[in-house]
């Protein structure tokens, strides 16, 4: 298997990552994983040169990860993410209607350790809503939002467990999402992926100071979500 590569240069190599997929391999050592579904290894396959991963998105998650291919490079843009202006655009499908725009500034607990809350923030913009005939639980009808998200922080399933806590679980989370919604996308709407996508990523470029702009595609999947909702996040 090969990765889609959306940039390569001296210093960066930004792939499109898969759902599915581990960006490297947990840090957990007891927590082993097929080489086959570890982006960095197959990466390094891929083009013949060592990686240094700088950031990592969710395996569920599929979007933009970017590996610097030297240690100055890995270190000047892992320092981005670090003091957030890295700038990330996710987008997302969530059960509810949610507010045109708002921001969860929740603290959320850390993953390493339990006793421990960690600042999160997250801004959102709903972007279209359907209302569907579909009687779901308590409801007589089933509502949905396509949301563009913002996060600025960058907290373990930070996206996921604000939109959760808020009342709007995101579709296809099958642990933090609402299990009837999930299978109403999976069976009805042939939809059973984590609806979640990390689309764009903008960084300054380690060497040349440039503003560096990455871009997801749009899988097939997606192209389903924007005809259900009768609009594309690449209007906005």
């Amino acid at each position: 298997m090969s990765l889609r590569i959306l940039f390569q240069d001296e210093a960066l190599v930004a792939i499109d990552k898969p759902s599915g997929f581990h960006v490297h391999p947990p840090e957990d050592e007891q927590s082993r994983i097929s080489k086959h579904v570890n982006c960095l290894a197959i990466l390094r396959d891929q083009i013949q040169t060592y990686l240094y991963p700088v950031h990592r998105i969710d395996v569920a998650t599929s979007g933009v990860v970017v590996f610097a291919l030297t240690p100055e490079a890995a270190k000047a843009v892992a320092a981005q993410f670090q003091a957030r202006t890295a700038r990330k655009t996710y987008y997302c499908v969530v059960r509810g209607w949610v507010d045109d725009e708002g921001c969860f500034d929740h603290p959320l607990r850390s993953m390493k350790d339990d006793e421990k809350d960690l600042e999160a923030q997250t801004s959102f913009q709903s972007l279209a809503r359907i209302e569907l005939p579909t009687a779901i639980g308590k409801y007589e009808t089933a509502r949905y939002s396509l949301v563009e998200v913002a996060p600025h922080t960058g907290r373990y399933h930070q996206i996921r467990r604000h939109f959760a806590r808020g009342g709007h679980p995101l579709l296809g989370d099958s642990v933090h999402g609402n299990g009837e919604h999930n299978r109403f996308f999976r069976n009805e709407l042939k939809l059973a992926s984590l609806m979640l996508k990390a689309h764009r990523l903008a960084i300054t470029h380690p060497h040349s100071g440039a503003v560096l702009h990455l871009e997801s595609r749009w899988s097939g999947k997606w192209h389903k979500v924007f005809d259900l909702f009768g609009v594309c996040p690449t209007r906005y």
